[in-house]
């Protein structure tokens, strides 16, 4: 086994991990608090580049779908029906839009990687509206309507997601000549 392939599976568990960690850490705000998932799906991404930050994703989903409480409400197969598994999914998307696109440009800027980062976010975003609809419709048979959807769902965490957007990109600024070798993703 390759020495880079040994360090992107060590560095994608270590993400997994951070990111299950990150369901259980939470910023109080008024209304809904915040976890720390989005932060470290977003970091998996820009440090790991898109195919081994969405790795690490699928690692942490399919670690919560075989029972383990890494969720933020359990963990088991039945929790994809649960109306926020959308964000899950979203979560791999968007780690994977957000590390391609960063891994784009040798140096990438602060400006540069905080617009990867919000557009993972937006896709994070569609995925999680789009699914607790559905399932909320389909499934729970109680069918939410487009502006308690997108103020629960979107507007409440929208602010402490676009800041911690901007700690990925200064983290992502400082780290990523770190874990790059010879301009090539991990």
């Amino acid at each position: 086994m390759r020495k880079n392939t040994l360090r992107n599976m060590t560095l994608c568990a270590m993400f997994a991990v951070l990111i299950a960690a990150g369901a259980f850490m939470r910023i109080p705000m008024p209304l809904v608090p915040i976890t720390l998932q989005y932060l470290f799906t977003m970091l998996a991404g820009l440090l790991l580049g898109g195919k081994w930050g969405a790795a690490a994703v699928f690692v942490y989903m399919a670690l919560g779908l075989a029972g383990l409480p890494v969720f933020t409400q359990g963990g088991g197969i039945g929790y994809v029906l649960q109306p926020s598994f959308g964000y899950i999914i979203g979560f791999a998307v968007g780690t994977y839009v957000t590390g391609t696109l960063a891994w784009r440009r040798e140096k990438p800027g602060f400006g540069y990687l905080l617009a990867s980062s919000l557009l993972g976010l937006g896709i994070i975003y569609l995925f999680g509206l789009i699914y607790y609809s559905l399932i909320s419709r389909l499934y729970l048979g109680t069918p939410i309507g487009l502006w308690p959807l997108f103020v629960h769902g979107c507007l409440l965490t929208l602010p402490g997601d676009i800041a911690l957007s901007v700690l990925g990109a200064v983290l992502g600024k400082r780290l990523i000549p770190l874990l790059r070798q010879k301009g090539r993703a991990l």
